[in-house]
């Protein structure tokens, strides 16, 4: 029997994805959670296979939650399930320990195979975002041929040069506040740069700090 916990802020989508669950001969859902915090006390009380977890809730989403609860439960598998298709987000979640991710979207099949999959050591991503994702591998490829910068380091340098410290760098970007410093640090040491004014100038010679 596969022990699901579910973790969704709404609790229509919760109770929606326990009828879901429970109608599957071979899966069982052992609590639920409104947010990332009180997933944590839920999976040391439930035990679960597989948590089934949304990425933005209120007070701690699942990319920052996530890392606490398969610490609290280290044989778990957390499945995100999101409204997020960006494949910066599926990247995130996979980067803070997700063995899945399913659009909210999704079939109810869909949802019943993934939880399956993850919990057979599989990892799943949604087709759609495979392909996405492929594509944004391609692309960044291309962008690092023609820029020392990940897309990833020129967002942070992006937000460094408005002004942003490295905590909320960290809370709008869905990484740790480590990240982010070792993020600054990489972009100092590839463009040779060593004060906020040099890199503010190199922000605005790209054209980082221009609206829309």
């Amino acid at each position: 029997m596969i022990r699901v916990l579910i973790v969704d802020d709404h609790a229509v989508v919760r109770s929606g994805l326990r009828r879901l669950l429970d109608a599957e001969s071979d899966i069982t859902t052992v609590g639920e959670a409104p947010n990332a915090d009180r997933a944590v006390f839920e999976a040391i009380e439930g035990k679960p296979d597989v948590v089934l977890m949304d990425l933005v809730m209120p007070e701690k989403g699942g990319i920052e939650g996530m890392p606490a609860v398969l610490q609290a439960v280290p044989e778990a598998r957390v499945l995100v399930l999101s409204m997020q298709d960006d494949p910066r987000y599926v990247r995130a979640a996979f980067g803070a320990g997700a063995s899945g991710y399913v659009l909210k979207e999704a079939a109810d099949t869909e949802v019943v195979a993934a939880v399956r999959a993850v919990a057979a050591g599989e990892r799943y991503v949604h087709p759609a975002l495979g392909a996405k994702l492929i594509a944004a591998d391609a692309e960044d490829r291309r962008r690092a041929e023609q820029d020392p910068l990940s897309e990833r380091e020129r967002e942070v340098l992006r937000l460094l040069a408005l002004g942003h410290t490295n905590q909320e760098i960290a809370q709008q970007l869905y990484i740790s506040v480590r990240t982010a410093e070792t993020h600054r640090a990489h972009i100092m040491q590839k463009l040779s740069l060593s004060s906020r004014a040099e890199l503010v100038r190199y922000a605005l010679s790209e054209g980082l700090l221009e609206p829309g």
